[in-house]
């Protein structure tokens, strides 16, 4: 069945009733996994981490097709802890076989030999957003199928933004537009442009700038760190300049977790954030008028930051020409699209991805932003790093971008080593 995210809620709510029953037949079967889709010794394994009931439910229809399909049978694994319980399979005799696999596990599991490389192997891996295979591969081989993506876009409160006298003609294109609207969002007495002091914020406006944190053009020699070449500081000072000017406010200085949390509460005509915030907006604040627009051009053109996520296969499954058939399933257009209404992610394959675009026009500015997306390098101890930037850029007001990018410029450089 096709789940639109217009469905989604009444179609997650009418889940919930089944929660209890679910939760009894787990402790029948004395192991207290999910087994709505059985496998015997000769089936496969796949362990995912879940954002609810909807979620899961999607995934075991899309397992339920495929055994229809293959007659190879599969044991759906939802994980508590995925980062706890998938290393602790990798590193038993008998792993799971195929799993929900994050960037920044990618480069641990793949050093200690336990990822399966076959990312450019399957059909699809021509329809694949380049962005994708890239940030899927490390030394030279590709260690993930991407599941889906979210990218970074601007979101506008409509209502602030006819009350500024503002109409669609003055969505802004251009950096200079954005300071221009926000300025003149801010002369109603609410936030004008509210920024989140993380690193993905960041990295697009350096990458506008024409540089970013790594330039990851040829990922088959690795990365080379640009955080702090002349571009980066230039994306990062106008990033600063909306602040200095009023423009913008950071929402660390609201004691505000994100620039998402302060316009979900109506106090901010606009911010930049994921594919994520549409879902929490319709949800929990349906009375919110809303628009999703790309992210503005910078002064060397259009990007924006990706946050992806991918299926990897266990290098010790005895199983892998079935998880491979398994994963060529799970990435296909069809499932893809039915899988997307309950991940917040935008399809990982083009012509998915049109087609969900096509469906839910609020998505187009996500999927557009994927053909110039950028991405957070791999490596152990980056995400240690990027935490150590985000708590620097929560003082951008008062520091200059040279001093936050110099530092950060060598540790990355550490990290990707």
């Amino acid at each position: 069945m096709m789940i639109s995210r217009r469905r989604l809620g009444r179609y997650a709510a009418a889940l919930t009733m089944t929660t209890a029953v679910t939760a009894v037949l787990a402790a029948c079967t004395g192991d207290g996994e999910d087994s709505g889709t059985e496998a015997g010794e000769d089936g496969l394994t796949l362990m995912i981490s879940s954002s609810g009931e909807a979620e899961t439910s999607a995934v075991r229809d899309a397992l339920t097709s495929f055994t229809e399909d293959t007659g190879v049978a599969v044991r759906l694994l939802p994980a508590t802890d995925l980062d706890q319980e998938l290393s602790q399979s990798l590193a038993s005799d008998s792993p799971v076989d195929v799993f929900y696999l994050d960037p920044h596990q990618l480069v641990s599991y793949a050093d200690a030999g336990a990822l399966h490389a076959y990312g450019d192997q399957l059909p699809a891996a021509g329809d694949y957003y380049p962005s994708l295979v890239a940030n899927a591969t490390y030394r030279g081989e590709v260690y993930g199928a991407p599941r889906g993506l979210s990218t970074l876009a601007l979101f506008l409160n409509t209502e602030l933004w006819e009350a500024a006298g503002l109409t669609p003609q003055d969505y802004p294109a251009t950096w200079a537009e954005l300071e221009t609207t926000a300025a003149a969002l801010a002369a109603g007495g609410t936030a004008g442009l509210v920024l989140t002091p993380d690193y993905a914020t960041a990295d697009a406006f350096m990458a506008q700038a024409g540089g970013g944190l790594v330039d990851s053009s040829d990922s088959a020699e690795g990365v080379t760190v640009t955080a702090d070449s002349q571009a980066s500081v230039a994306g990062l000072s106008q990033m600063k300049a909306l602040v200095d000017s009023g423009a913008a406010v950071l929402s660390s200085s609201l004691d505000e977790g994100s620039g998402g949390d302060v316009f979900a509460q109506g106090q901010a005509g606009m911010t930049i954030a994921g594919y994520g915030l549409v879902s929490v907006l319709e949800a929990d604040y349906p009375e919110l008028g809303f628009a999703v627009i790309e992210l503005p051009e910078g002064s060397a053109g259009r990007a924006t930051v990706q946050q992806a996520a991918f299926y990897g296969v266990a290098e010790g499954s005895a199983r892998k020409e079935d998880a491979l058939r398994l994963v060529e399933h799970l990435t296909s257009a069809g499932v893809q699209v039915e899988l997307a209404a309950t991940q917040g992610l935008v399809p990982s394959v083009r012509s998915a991805a049109d087609q969900w675009a096509g469906e839910d026009p609020v998505s187009v500015a996500f999927v557009a932003g994927a053909e110039h997306a950028v991405y957070a390098p791999l490596g152990d101890g980056v995400a240690e790093v990027l935490q150590g930037f985000e708590d620097q850029l929560a003082s951008l007001a008062d520091t200059e971008p040279e001093a936050i990018l110099g530092p950060l410029q060598v540790n990355l450089e550490a990290a990707t080593a």
